[in-house]
């Protein structure tokens, strides 16, 4: 999607290979099987758009010998090289290339975008992080992640996840469409946008930094964005008076209450200790001690007729 659009460049991370059982994926052809998956896009997506640029780096960037050049090349293969890229996405299926892409990203304050399929291929998500700014992928980790499980233990063989190619053409979708915004400022910039196929449910949400995130430099970008933030200057807010239509005219009206201070202050109660902020809309007046004293009727011994009957003549 990208490539249709005519991005720039693209510089493509993976060790892989082409499998059969990768044909579920939109972008892989049969014929591809045994070359590596990121020499496999290169190849079709020249077909599509020679114009963009293409940079592939086919190794695993968890290594401790690759992760360095992993971050040279974000710091320095964008576009214009010597220049960082824009954007750094992550389509990785397994959460130990995430923490090494938000690593990567936390050093170096690279904004980044993180995406993914869940293992039933019904659901799935987007997410914006921008360091300091944003909650990072350690900020909170899913359960994978926080309880240092082996993610080894977790695959089948023979059986690859995420295996319907609709929930992950959607997903891809949202987060083309979300780049897009992002690199030429219009519209609202998601900072995660879920996917439930289910119910074709797309919740949304934001998600600050956790102070006490286990990635140092996480903590670190968070301080270097709130000095940004205190740096900014501060917009004053100026309340406009209300223009008075008509205090001064030339025919001499005025505008008079029809209740008096004394009948407002009699129509109103004492106003209760409240908590500050808070106020009544009204108040119970007292109840006036001098009222008129209720007048009954005595009882007569006159029938219903008779009375009737002096009623008339009144």
């Amino acid at each position: 999607m990208l490539t249709r659009c005519g991005i720039g460049k693209l510089l493509l991370f993976d060790y892989d290979k082409v499998e059969l059982a990768n044909m579920n994926r939109l972008f892989f052809q049969p014929h591809q099987a045994g070359l590596s998956k990121v020499q496999a896009a290169e190849h079709t997506l020249r077909n599509i758009n020679p114009d963009v640029l293409f940079e592939v780096h086919n190794y695993n960037i968890t290594t401790v010998e690759n992760f360095q050049h992993f971050m040279d090349r974000i710091s320095y293969g964008g576009l214009e090289e010597g220049k960082p890229v824009d954007l750094l996405l992550s389509c990785v299926d397994n959460f130990e290339a995430r923490m090494t892409i938000n690593t990567a990203c936390n050093e170096l304050g690279q904004t980044w975008m993180e995406s993914g399929v869940s293992e039933n291929a019904v659901s799935g998500h987007i997410q914006l992080i921008i360091p300091g700014e944003s909650a990072c992928f350690a900020c909170a980790p899913p359960l994978v992640v926080a309880a240092n499980i082996d993610e080894k233990t977790l695959k089948r063989e023979g059986v690859c996840a995420a295996s319907l190619p609709t929930t992950m053409g959607v997903v891809a979708g949202i987060l083309v469409q979300n780049v897009l915004k992002f690199l030429l400022n219009f519209g609202t910039v998601s900072f995660y946008l879920g996917y439930n196929a289910m119910q074709d449910f797309f919740p949304t949400m934001s998600m600050k930094p956790n102070p006490q995130c286990d990635d140092r430099n996480c903590r670190k970008q968070q301080e270097e964005y709130k000095k940004k933030v205190a740096a900014l200057p501060k917009q004053e807010v100026v309340q406009e008076e209300e223009e008075i239509i008509h205090e001064d005219n030339e025919w001499g009206i005025e505008l008079v209450s029809e209740v008096s201070e004394e009948e407002l202050k009699n129509s109103s109660g004492p106003v209760p200790d409240l908590p500050e902020g808070i106020t009544v809309a009204y108040t119970i007046p007292k109840k006036q001690e001098d009222s008129v004293p209720e007048v009954t009727v005595e009882d007569s011994e006159e029938s219903l007729e008779d009375l009737m009957a002096k009623m008339k003549n009144m």
